[in-house]
């Protein structure tokens, strides 16, 4: 369980909020319209109508006491950038800033963000992956080109064994589950042997796994 701030509840914010509350999470949430805040009122601990770009609203919240600090103010950048830079100066031990351009990015992490996220481009690259090819059902990007993808196997692979298909070898990946009608099956052996109508779970570089991508 983490203490977590949520300053700006947009849709991004309320989504997190959720989650984050769904996961035990102590949450105090803070936006200038009461509207936005009342449907998540049963799910925080806390919760205050005030602009965070005003230093006296922050000091008032105690941020460094939050293990985290959120700011989802993705439409104002201005307003972003001043409440990023007066969480630091206040003493918030750390930051994520929401942002929608790479440009923004580089300035809420020169202005006291730790970390910054792009949640509308996260989503439309996944999206992108997921759908550009029929066989690919979900993606996760891990950072440093390496990703996650649950794919179906290459026609030539069913009805052989993990260790007869050689894919470590060929295409340098792994497959680290199998999952049948909802069932995963972690770390398969060598002598697994491929179905036509499972899924594997395939981590590895991105462009490796482009290639087995592009047979499907």
């Amino acid at each position: 369980m983490k203490s977590i701030l949520i300053i700006g509840l947009g849709r991004f914010g309320t989504h997190l909020c959720k989650k984050l509350a769904e996961l035990d999470n102590e949450i105090m949430i803070v936006d200038r319209s009461e509207e936005s805040l009342e449907d998540l009122l049963p799910l925080v601990v806390s919760a205050k109508i005030g602009d965070c770009t005003n230093p006296k609203v922050l000091k008032t919240l105690g941020v460094s006491h939050f293990d985290l600090c959120f700011v989802c103010i993705g439409e104002n950048f201005q307003s972003s950038l001043e409440i990023t830079n007066l969480l630091k100066e206040c003493g918030a031990r750390y930051v994520i800033s929401k942002a929608n351009r790479d440009i923004h990015a580089k300035f809420l992490l020169k202005n006291g963000a730790d970390e910054v996220i792009y949640p509308d481009r996260d989503i439309a690259e996944k999206v992108a992956v997921r759908f550009s090819a029929n066989q690919v059902f979900d993606y996760v990007e891990l950072g440093n080109g390496f990703s996650i993808y649950e794919i179906a196997p290459l026609p030539d692979w069913i009805g052989h064994t993990l260790k007869d298909a050689n894919i470590r070898a060929k295409y340098h990946v792994n497959i680290i589950g199998i999952k049948t009608d909802g069932n995963m099956n972690l770390l398969p052996g060598p002598d697994y042997v491929f179905e036509p109508q499972e899924h594997l779970m395939m981590i590895g570089h991105q462009t490796d796994i482009e290639k087995i991508v592009k047979k499907l």
